[in-house]
Formats: structure tokens, sequence, C-alpha cells
């Protein structure tokens, strides 16, 4: 992912800050508890096709 892409996105559901997380290809937005998945170096930042985060997943 480009970093300067990564300081300017955010979550389309709260506009809060996402984190990357490179092995699961996804940006995580710990707060709406939502991970949004990154295929073809795209995030997808959809909140329809967003996964649903479990306490743990939030914790990582």
């Amino acid at each position: 992912m480009d970093p300067k892409l990564l300081e300017i996105l955010v979550c389309p559901v709260c506009k809060g800050p996402l984190d990357y997380r490179k092995a699961d290809k996804e940006l995580v937005c710990r707060p709406c508890r939502l991970a949004y998945a990154i295929r073809d170096g795209i995030p997808v930042m959809l909140a329809d096709e967003a996964r649903t985060l479990t306490a743990e997943d939030v914790q990582q």
C-alpha cells in the first residue's frame, strides 16, 4: 500500500483512522469493528463489503 494513500484514507462509516494490516491485506477501523479488504492493491472501502471483526480481531 502506498503510504501517502494510507495517510488520507479514513473509515467511510465514522471517518476515523484506519490500521493497515499487511499480513491480512486489510484496513481496520477499531471503533466500528470493521475490516476493509485490499484486493489487487486497491482498498475496497464499502461498508457493505467490510468484514465485521470479533473482539479478538480488534485487539490485534
